[in-house]
């Protein structure tokens, strides 16, 4: 394969990619509920033990200060020096936190988009810390779209199926002159020019439909 046909065929799945999600009707408060419970208990329970833990630390008779005894960093003002400390740690707890938190959405997101939530999960927690984010980039710009309800029968379906297994449902409209995937609002075809009278282009039609099509070449 040529490197302008793979170029080409990678443009295509994107392009079908992006397509596809607009299926995908999703809110922030749901997608936060996706998020295992045991994980935010996890984290919960990490920062108040970090909470405490420094403390202690600052407080004991081996505080945190330069000299032994002497509270950090401001030796002569105990509850400026505790709140200082709190603060550190809530910042340090907060972008920890959720960073273990997006961890743990990134696998169950994986998992129900039918992907390989280990694999994914192992990716991002890579490329995360040492690069900015990056594994968040990639995992957001290649994850698979959302399974979806077929608009005939109503059974649950992929995001990759062209038909619906359960009634045969045409889930991809295509073009009928050059059968490449069109918008479902479309009224030419972005390939051919062919134009799509109201109806051809259904999500809803049936495989054995043979709608009429005006072509304009």
């Amino acid at each position: 394969m040529s490197d302008l046909q793979a170029n080409s065929t990678f443009s295509e799945k994107m392009r079908r990619i992006r397509f596809r999600r607009t299926r995908e009707k999703t809110r922030f408060r749901d997608e936060l509920r996706i998020i295992p419970k045991w994980l935010i208990v996890m984290v919960i329970v990490l920062f108040l033990i970090a909470q405490a833990a420094f403390y202690i630390a600052n407080f004991s008779e081996h505080a945190l200060g330069p000299q032994p005894g002497e509270l950090w960093p401001f030796p002569n003002n105990p509850a400026l020096s505790a709140l200082t400390v709190a603060g550190i740690v809530t910042g340090m707890g907060i972008l920890l936190g959720s960073l273990f938190l997006a961890f743990g959405y990134v696998n169950r997101d994986a998992k129900r988009r039918g992907m390989n939530s280990a694999l994914w999960t192992i990716l991002v927690m890579v490329l995360s810390p040492g690069w900015l984010a990056l594994g968040f980039f990639i995992y957001f710009l290649m994850r698979e779209p959302l399974p979806y309800n077929c608009p005939q029968c109503g059974a649950t379906v992929g995001a990759r199926f062209n038909y619906c297994p359960n009634c045969k449902c045409n889930l991809r409209p295509t073009c009928p002159q050059c059968k490449r995937e069109v918008g479902e609002t479309d009224k030419f075809c972005p390939y051919c020019a062919c134009e799509l009278t109201p109806g051809t282009v259904t999500a809803g039609s049936s495989v054995n439909e043979s709608p009429i099509v005006r072509s304009s070449l």
